[in-house]
């Protein structure tokens, strides 16, 4: 009997870290680049480059795969179709995708089934986004509802007046998604993955810390969350992944907003492995990774258990350090029980290129964790020991 070939479109850091899992498990792996020198070429053996926009070459990639599964949600919904009627088995499929890529389509499927939404609308011009905010209040999240990620594709527009500035988005896409901006105490996202059977399971609730509209900081489980709260916000991520035919992992990310309504509002959904669930590398008994690759195959899924009391998980972007293994000795040796992740880009000011992971064993110790995880994700992205008030010193990161 052979052991599996996976497929997956596109070469960044997800399915980078794809890779140890499919070869723990004995699984092939393929990846469909973006270039030769992307994330995931240097982590795995057959990664061809090609376009993901031109069928042809996703046709040509297809061949021999058991199942063609994402590291992004970019790829036309009408070459997922055709991929389907050639044969191909492709997870998750369009009908659920389509709600990932598209935030006005996100927005309709999450009123349907009556969960927590913010106010909305599509808007045409900057006359209707004025007819937006003037009814629900400014300011008003004004959003393209393809292609955005990371901050990307998101403005806040603060007044009627703020509003004309806008005209240069509509003339470069129409419709736009209005929302009404959200007061909450924090972000959260919940975890979950599903198979095509049906069968699914969530992680715990985590705590998100955004710096400039890109993840910086994950805490797992989240600390001090009213139980009712974590359970109806997992119980929706996991009927948002039934009703809409999800497979694979999905991450829906929530605005937390104590006392009102179900304590929390939805914000957007990604159909794959997330930065918010890194943090399961090195912290659940099932890596968002691993799952991923179980739930496409349709096999068991894994426990997601957290080891440990508590996760804490740090980003590092581009900054001054451009060697950043000359960086490892000092960072390693600062916090032996660290566990780094280094995706393999070049470094360019802003650009995600690593995290770090570190388990408590008492949620006393979640202060302690940023403060260290932080220590040696700032030595690896600057090159040298953190300054300033609360930073480590040598000798104690010695």
């Amino acid at each position: 009997m052979t052991f599996p070939v996976i497929g997956v479109v596109g070469g960044g850091q997800l399915a980078r870290m794809m890779a140890p899992a499919a070869t723990a498990l004995g699984f092939e792996l393929r990846v469909l680049a973006e270039g030769d020198d992307v994330s995931a070429v240097s982590a795995v053996a057959n990664a061809p480059v090609g376009d993901y926009r031109d069928l042809d070459a996703l046709l040509e990639f297809s061949k021999g795969l058991d199942v063609m599964t994402f590291d992004h949600e970019h790829v036309p919904g009408e070459h997922l179709y055709a991929l389907i009627e050639a044969g191909v088995n492709v997870q998750p499929g369009p009908d659920a995708l389509i709600n990932a890529q598209d935030k006005l389509v996100m927005r309709a499927a999450i009123d349907s089934l009556e969960l927590p939404n913010p106010a909305w609308a599509p808007v045409d011009n900057v006359a209707g986004l004025i007819a937006f905010g003037d009814k629900t209040g400014w300011p008003v999240v004004l959003k393209m509802p393809r292609g955005g990620y990371d901050g990307k594709g998101v403005r806040i527009v603060g007044s009627a007046e703020d509003a004309a500035a806008t005209a240069d988005w509509f003339d470069a896409m129409s419709p736009l998604l209005a929302e009404a901006k959200v007061e909450f105490s924090r972000e959260l996202s919940a975890l979950v993955a599903r198979t095509p059977d049906g069968a699914s399971r969530a992680w715990p609730v985590v705590h998100t810390i955004q710096v400039d509209g890109v993840c910086d900081e994950v805490i797992a489980p989240a600390q001090d969350i009213p139980l009712e709260v974590a359970a109806a916000a997992e119980e929706a991520a996991l009927r948002i992944a039934s009703e809409l035919g999800v497979t694979g992992v999905m991450a829906v990310e929530l605005f937390e907003t104590p006392g009102k309504g179900a304590g929390f509002l939805i914000n957007e959904l990604a159909m794959r492995p997330h930065n918010t669930g890194h943090w399961t590398q090195d912290g659940s008994v099932t890596s968002q990774f691993e799952q991923h690759l179980r739930a496409v195959l349709n096999l068991p899924l894994g426990a997601t258990d957290v080891l440990g009391q508590v996760v804490v998980m740090k980003n590092f972007l581009g900054g001054d350090n451009q060697d950043l293994f000359s960086a490892y000795p000092v960072a390693l040796a600062a916090e032996p029980a660290a566990k780094v992740h280094c995706y393999g880009k070049s470094v360019r000011p802003g650009r995600k290129i690593g995290h770090v992971n570190l388990v408590g064993a008492s949620v006393a110790d979640v202060g302690s964790l940023r403060e260290r995880a932080t220590a040696v994700a700032s030595i690896i992205r600057d090159g040298r020991l953190p300054t300033g008030p609360g930073a480590a010193t040598t000798e104690e990161n010695a």
